[in-house]
């Protein structure tokens, strides 16, 4: 039983531990005061996933070399992201809030000799075998998409945005309280679930080839997507996002879909309606000030689109 304890924590956790001149307890390591505020839990449930959970501000940025470089690189990493709920967050005048995601990469594109340890972290890193995934169910008549993310041989990244179903199982991960006895099992089921509903959600995109990604090609791609999520008023012109990124139209089309499982103009129409509902939500807006602020200028066609999104008229949606 001894033995099997030592290896319930990731190395990264020891590493940091380490460097942080802290100890680690019960596979939680709390930030000591001098360096910053915030905690870090980390799971091996066994050979096949674990789990790390990353809620911290530093004073300053670190740099970690990674202890399981020279391991074998067989691991699906999923990123959750914009997770943990921020009641003083002040966002940047033109900065939208960021919306919670998951991403998705396989293991060609998760090779750092070194990880950045940021000065702000909220993040659920899961990392699965891709060999056990692929031991679950019979991949023959499934999606390009989810084939060529289980092979684990191209280098891929793919963004999924986490809807309610979702961040009630990070939740649960985060703040359900559990007895010690359970917490590995329960953990684990829920970490499972998360990618189970991710893998559904992966199955439905529409692609049929997959191409290799590289940094710089994702570096301009979250340009391209911030520069127009900036700019909601004004629908995208696909001829100067693809200035902007130096990239053919086509390419630019070709790989934001395949990052996002969507195309330009659907991404930000999604996104426009997103943030016309928090602002009829939260900031109790007027739908026609929404409508106004989100560009359009006929108040019946921006009620006809924030329906086909959110799933009500935003009237209706604003006194709900």
């Amino acid at each position: 039983m001894k033995a099997e304890k030592q290896h319930t924590e990731p190395n990264i956790l020891k590493t940091i531990a380490h460097l942080l001149g802290t100890e680690i307890k019960n596979r939680r390591l709390e930030i000591p005061e001098k360096y910053g505020k915030g905690y870090c839990n980390g799971f091996i449930f066994s050979e096949n996933i674990r789990m790390l959970i990353l809620n911290y501000e530093l004073n300053e940025d670190l740099i970690v070399k990674n202890p399981d470089i020279n391991a074998p690189g067989t691991m699906i990493l999923f990123k959750f992201q914009h997770i943990f709920p921020k009641t003083n967050l002040t966002l940047p005048e033109n900065r939208l809030r960021p919306i919670p995601s998951v991403l998705i990469t396989t293991s060609t594109m998760n090779t750092d000799l070194v990880i950045p340890i940021d000065t702000n972290a909220a993040s659920i890193n899961i990392e699965v075998d891709a060999n056990y995934l692929k031991g679950l169910f019979d991949l023959s008549e499934k999606s390009p998409v989810l084939q060529g993310l289980l092979q684990n041989t191209q280098p891929l990244l793919f963004e999924q945005i986490i809807y309610p179903s979702l961040q009630k199982i990070v939740n649960e991960i985060v703040s359900e309280p559990v007895d010690a006895t359970f917490e590995l099992f329960f953990l684990r089921v829920k970490a499972e679930e998360l990618i189970c509903k991710l893998l559904i959600e992966l199955e439905k995109r529409s692609e049929k080839h997959l191409y290799d990604l590289n940094i710089h090609d994702i570096q301009i791609i979250y340009k391209v997507k911030e520069q127009m999520l900036q700019h909601l008023e004004t629908p995208p012109v696909i001829k100067e996002l693809a200035e902007f990124a130096t990239m053919s139209p086509s390419k630019l089309k070709r790989l934001f879909k395949q990052v996002f499982g969507n195309s330009i103009f659907n991404y930000y129409q999604e996104f426009r309606m997103k943030e016309a509902a928090l602002l009829l939500k939260e900031e109790k807006l007027s739908v026609s000030d929404v409508g106004y602020q989100m560009g359009f200028t006929n108040l019946s066609h921006f009620s006809r689109v924030f329906k086909e999104h959110i799933g009500m008229k935003p009237k209706q949606y604003s006194q709900s």
